[in-house]
């Protein structure tokens, strides 16, 4: 009978024990750390292929389901540099220009020009949904019709995953859990192959991260970009001429100017202030003080504002000091924006002054001749 109570009692042992364990696990699971800035990442035990966090244990067993906002998370004020080899524009820098709500605007720049993408993370897919060649200025495109639908990653992050490009281009999941060294650090990463007729692009996704390489190989030539800095709290700066009108000698004058624009800055804010600020005792003002820009944006080759009847009221000038003013605000946006029209509205109407009538889609033109450098 002895014997017997003393199997018994190693049996109740052992199964404590075992609920020890798995009591144990349960809080170890319930105290992993989120992947930093994701949102509703809602965590659970996976299959032994996804990929592991940065830094953790290799050996453990605790694997995790992980979604595509923790290997592509949105942040504000970011600054991505990328060293290239193999070719001149394979280095470039990375800004966010917006983030709203599922979408994020990046502005990429490789030195021979600028192009703003929208990237969409929506239904289980990360998918470039609007891109603009040649956008030197800054515009809010978040709420733009799509004009491309290019899956660069999709869920479930497994390997094996896989889909077809509009352009017959197959992209598929090829690893995970890659080691890839940058020099911003080291990664464990996602796999991406794209294969073309003639050639292969192979893109590495980092936790918390996002996109840290890239590898494109065709005949021999093989050219990659490599994440060299993750900078936060690093705004985009623009070098913008602002024109000036000198009541003096009735000339335009203009200077450059640094403007900064953080994450979701509203670019028509960014300009009503320095057209209220005159950087010289010698030229004037824009606007006046109450004046307020309400609209301001780029469609097709005409860059279209709107101002509050303010812009009127308070301009106190003769007929030939306003038009240096308005000749100006033209020259200001037309150069900022890269064209040759500016159609200026008063409250959603044709500018109209006692000395100036316009006529409803009449535009003034950028004058740039015999303007002059302020000093």
């Amino acid at each position: 009978m002895k014997k017997f109570f003393t199997i018994i009692s190693l049996l109740v042992c052992l199964n404590f024990l075992s609920g020890c364990d798995k009591i144990k696990q349960t809080i170890d699971n319930s105290n992993i750390k989120e992947p930093a800035n994701s949102q509703n990442n809602n965590q659970t035990n996976s299959n032994s292929s996804a990929p592991s966090e940065q830094n953790s244990n290799p050996g453990a067993n605790q694997t995790t389901t992980y979604t595509i906002k923790d290997f592509y998370p949105f942040k504000e004020n970011m600054k991505y540099t990328f060293e290239g080899k193999g070719n001149e524009y394979a280095s470039y820098t990375i800004y966010t220009d917006y983030i709203k709500g599922d979408r994020i605007q990046l502005r990429k720049n490789n030195g021979g020009t600028e192009v703003v993408n929208v990237i969409e993370n929506k239904g289980g897919e990360l998918k470039i949904i609007f891109s603009k060649e040649e956008a030197y200025f800054r515009e809010d495109f978040t709420s733009k019709a799509s004009n491309k639908g290019e899956i660069l990653l999709k869920e479930p992050l497994v390997k094996g995953t896989s889909w077809t490009l509009s352009d017959g281009r197959k992209r598929y999941i090829s690893n995970v859990d890659v080691s890839v060294d940058t020099p911003a650090g080291s990664f464990k990463a996602l796999e991406i192959t794209t294969e073309g007729k003639d050639f292969k692009d192979l893109d590495y996704y980092a936790l918390n991260t996002g996109l840290v390489k890239s590898i494109y190989s065709a005949k021999g030539m093989e050219v990659s970009s490599t994440l060299k800095e993750a900078k936060e709290n690093s705004p985009l700066t623009q070098t913008v001429k602002f024109y000036y009108p000198n009541i003096n000698d009735d000339k335009i004058y203009y200077t450059q100017r640094k403007l900064t624009f953080k994450t979701n800055d509203i670019t028509k804010a960014v300009f009503e202030k320095y057209f209220k600020e005159a950087p010289s005792k010698s030229v004037g003002k824009l606007i006046g003080p109450n004046v307020k820009i309400k609209s301001l944006y780029l469609n097709g080759n005409v860059v279209y504002v709107d101002f509050t009847k303010e812009l009127i009221s308070e301009m106190n000038a003769g007929s030939g000091y306003e038009g240096l003013i308005l000749q100006s605000i033209t020259n200001t946006l037309g150069d900022y924006y890269n064209v040759d029209k500016v159609y200026i509205t008063v409250e959603g109407n044709p500018y109209e002054s006692g000395h100036v009538l316009m006529k409803k889609g009449q535009t003034f033109t950028v004058k740039l001749k015999n303007t002059v450098q302020l000093k």
